[in-house]
């Protein structure tokens, strides 16, 4: 049985190949494309389960693709980049990733990314379809968020963990329990990975991101979702 279905986008085909051998060693099913224009075609033929994509690519680049395949599937990303800095993980963030890999990097980081990605977080039956706090109303079914007229898509990943936050409203979570649940267990200590996912969701769900009052930090210890709300 196969792991999942993975579509591999790059344009150096020595990638590809190395990345196809490995991922398919893995048990996963894989195809690949060249460019981000094959690759929105490979989406909607080959329906990946989760879709590689290189950020530096002639022609539609992966920021370009990444947009385009998160309007119209839900589908779980990892960009792949040369640039470790936040700015351009919240770039990839901000552009519909799930997550992002630094290049060079090894299998086994490579697929325990992979494992993350596909990971989803249980909705508990307590969980409700829509979630409303002061303006801002949460559509966990959509995987929307609304400011008023103002809508914003999540990304699966997002979407676990505001889950995640909004099912301990008003409570100081941790870091590393925060991303052990909504990543797994190899995830404790990547609190640098935690930030730049924070600060690309607060810019969807906060009026004023720089001055957050639904998301806050608690210093030294994590992050606190304010208000419980009204359940729908």
């Amino acid at each position: 049985m196969s792991a999942g279905r993975i579509l591999v986008v790059d344009d150096e085909p020595q990638i590809r190949r190395i990345m196809r051998v490995a991922l398919t060693g893995a048990g996963y099913e894989v195809d690949d494309a060249k460019t981000g224009e094959e690759a929105l075609n490979k989406v909607r033929e080959f329906r990946p389960d989760l879709v590689l994509l290189d950020i530096n690519m002639p022609g539609m680049g992966g920021l370009a693709a990444c947009r385009a395949i998160r309007a119209d599937a839900n589908v779980a990303i990892i960009m792949l980049t040369v640039h470790d800095t936040e700015s351009a993980k919240v770039e990839a963030l901000d552009a519909g990733a799930d997550d992002f890999v630094t290049k060079p990097f090894s299998t086994p980081e490579l697929l325990a990314r992979i494992r993350a990605a596909l990971r989803r977080l249980p909705a508990t039956q307590s969980s409700a379809g829509k979630l409303r706090v002061g303006q801002l109303t949460i559509d966990f079914t959509a995987r929307t968020v609304a400011q008023g007229k103002t809508s914003f898509h999540l990304t699966p990943k997002e979407l676990d963990l505001l889950r995640y936050l909004t099912q301990h409203a008003n409570q100081a979570v941790p870091h590393r329990e925060l991303l052990q649940a909504v990543w797994g267990p190899d995830y404790g200590d990547q609190v640098d990975y935690l930030r730049a996912f924070i600060k690309s969701l607060r810019k969807k769900i906060e009026p004023n991101p720089e001055s957050p009052q639904y998301i806050t930090t608690e210093p030294w210890v994590g992050y606190r979702f304010n208000g419980s709300g009204e359940s729908s």
